[in-house]
């Protein structure tokens, strides 16, 4: 049984026992986490979509929280002496898949 869900606008295709890396979801390590915005379920070869997802859930739990690797971002101007240096490093949650439930 695979799923896809929805988290912190990004799509994931997930499996029970993969481990995703998810933008920043609440809990300390081990604690449970559930996704309620599933968008399709493939049972047994039948995909599962719209009213029959609904209720549909993935459970999970919070490997652990870290951020991502740094993003620079450089904005530059030639000739005008406009130079700017900024670094970003997002949140993020590895969460390991448990179950899908229908």
């Amino acid at each position: 049984m695979e799923a896809v869900i929805a988290s912190g606008g990004k799509q994931y295709r997930v499996v029970p026992g993969q481990v995703i890396s998810v933008e920043k979801v609440p809990g300390d390590k081990g604690a449970p986490v559930e996704f309620r915005d599933v968008l399709l379920v493939t049972r047994d070869g039948d995909v599962l979509t719209g009213d029959h997802v609904r209720s549909a859930r993935v459970a999970g739990e919070v490997v652990r929280q870290a951020r991502t690797k740094k993003v620079m971002v450089v904005k530059f101007k030639r000739r005008k002496g406009y130079r700017r240096h900024r670094g970003h490093r997002q949140a993020m949650t590895a969460v390991r898949i448990t179950a899908i439930e229908v």
